[in-house]
């Protein structure tokens, strides 16, 4: 990997990946610049600068060495990396960090009248996807025999065209397989952003700025679900009332002045803190409740 004081990341430069990932880098304090062509995009705040290409090609421009990180999706990485295994090569990028966003999942599909009840009923039969690799690979550990079709796109209509029975392709909301009489069947792999590297890390400056962008994405990550809680307390019901907050770290106790053996508390809690949560708490004695968003975090 050749020397740069540099980082480059590559993220999708349209769809629905782009904007949440400019996002998080902007909750991460970086700032860019685009240029005229809107491909590039120079780091003004940080040595940190962002690629703007298809989904597609991130892994490979990550394994080329053209660009240190990429944000893409499980199923983009995965796909590509049993692309390079049947060739007999290594993929030369791997994933470090599931990033929470672009939710969604690779899902075996079957015409509605379709009665699905394992992959044994799928021997024999064609089926339609974009990710042949993915599929392939999930009916060789099912130990099913079936022809795939691999299409470019409108995988939906497919089975409506006579080209294949079944299909297998990305599901969010599951409207669209509703909109072509099909329906889920099985899921393949579930999938989201992921924040992707190579498999050999840079040993110039790099470095550092890859381990701040990880720590600073952990904490990003972290404060989405993370809430800050406050009450007070009898200091006996203590014990009581953090049992009952979800994921809830170690609190932070003061006595109240000039009121014995009672406690203002505050906790960060990993999780969502329902109407649920803060009336059993109050039953457990705690009173003057708020929660509170938590802007950043750094442990």
């Amino acid at each position: 990997m050749s020397a740069r004081d540099r980082l480059r990341i590559a993220i999708q430069k349209s769809g629905r990946l782009s904007d949440a990932s400019i996002d998080l880098l902007a909750r991460c304090g970086l700032k860019f610049r685009r240029s005229r062509d809107k491909l590039f995009c120079f780091g003004e705040s940080l040595p940190v600068d962002l690629l703007l290409v298809r989904d597609d090609d991130v892994p490979g421009m990550i394994a080329q060495g053209v660009c240190d990180l990429g944000i893409v999706g499980r199923n983009v990485l995965l796909e590509q990396a049993l692309d390079s295994a049947n060739a007999g090569d290594g993929a030369a990028f791997r994933e470090v960090r599931a990033l929470g966003f672009g939710h969604c999942r690779l899902a075996l599909a079957v015409p509605e009248e379709f009665a699905y009840a394992d992959a044994a009923q799928l021997g024999g039969l064609r089926i339609a996807t974009s990710y042949p690799n993915l599929l392939a690979d999930w009916l060789r550990r099912a130990g099913v025999q079936a022809a795939v079709v691999t299409l470019s796109g409108s995988v939906e209509i497919a089975p409506r065209l006579g080209t294949a029975d079944c299909i297998c392709d990305l599901v969010s909301s599951g409207a669209t397989l509703a909109a072509n009489q099909l329906r889920e069947a099985a899921i393949i792999l579930e999938s989201e952003a992921v924040l992707a590297a190579g498999t050999l890390s840079p040993a110039d400056a790099r470095a550092e700025l890859i381990d701040m962008l990880l720590r600073r994405i952990d904490g990003v990550i972290q404060v989405r679900v993370s809430k800050l809680v406050m009450w007070q307390s009898p200091r006996a019901a203590l014990d009581a009332i953090t049992r009952l907050l979800p994921q809830g770290q170690r609190p932070t106790v003061t006595s109240i002045e000039g009121q014995d053996n009672q406690v203002s508390v505050q906790a960060i809690c990993n999780g969502a803190i329902t109407w649920q949560h803060l009336e059993d708490m109050q039953r457990a004695g705690a009173r003057q409740m708020l929660v509170l968003p938590v802007e950043q975090m750094l442990a």
